[in-house]
């Protein structure tokens, strides 16, 4: 397949290397400034700060994660759980419920 007008029948201009030079050099200047000044300027230093309640929360996952841990009641419950046979009683549940917010909150 042939390919007709191109160029829509004008001659090509020729390119202008000096130009093509010039705007390289420009180019290349202007990327030595800005990395010069890039250098220039003083490291960026990051910080990071924490609220109080990320604080306390951090806190408390090490308290948590320091705690003794009884493994043979752990293993005990989950067989429990999983077998079906865990209940629940809602009473001692909810007295326990209430006995921790009171020393959570300060109310007795």
């Amino acid at each position: 397949m042939a390919i007709n007008n191109i160029n829509n029948g004008l001659p090509k201009n020729p390119v202008d290397n000096s130009k093509v030079a010039q705007q390289n050099q420009t180019q290349q200047s202007q990327q030595q400034a800005a990395s010069s000044a890039q250098s220039a300027q003083a490291p960026r230093q990051d910080s990071v700060s924490l609220t109080q309640s990320a604080q306390q929360l951090n806190q408390v996952q090490k308290k948590g994660s320091e705690a003794p841990v009884n493994q043979e009641k752990v293993d005990r419950l989950k067989k429990a759980v999983q077998n079906g046979e865990y209940r629940v009683n809602p009473e001692v549940l909810a007295n326990k419920i209430a006995k921790l917010e009171s020393e959570i909150f300060g109310q007795k």
